[in-house]
């Protein structure tokens, strides 16, 4: 079984940069694919990217497309998601979680079976 911790949220201004952090505990960690999600007021979890085990693949959702980045250390037991050039609508609480399965089902929330407590970021204009 994995935990999950995120940490890295705050406040930004539009066009600011956020890194956020996840740490795994319980061993495990480099067999799972891991994923960001995020969720704002009122609207629906949203996939924002995912990378393999070995971090070979990685995938994005489009409305971050070209502007975050998820990299992983399995040594470390870290997953980090650098975002760039914010904007206002990326405010939410972002989420790391982890899983097996296959590979074409990175953006399905309910394949990841274990997931962080979440961490708020929010995108001032």
């Amino acid at each position: 079984q994995v935990q999950l911790v995120e940490s890295g949220g705050g406040l930004v201004q539009a066009g600011g940069s956020l890194r956020l952090s996840c740490a795994a505990s319980g061993g495990g960690f480099s067999s799972y694919t891991v994923g960001w999600f995020r969720q704002a007021p009122g609207k629906e979890r949203e996939f924002v990217g995912a990378m393999t085990r070995s971090g070979g693949r990685t995938y994005y959702g489009d409305s971050v497309k070209g502007r975050f980045t998820i990299s992983r250390n399995n040594a470390k037991n870290t997953v980090s998601l650098q975002m760039n050039t914010l904007k206002p609508e990326d405010t939410a609480v972002y989420y790391c979680a982890a899983g097996t399965f296959l590979y074409s089902d990175y953006a399905i929330g309910e394949r990841y079976a274990y997931w962080g407590q979440g961490t708020q970021v929010t995108v001032s204009s």
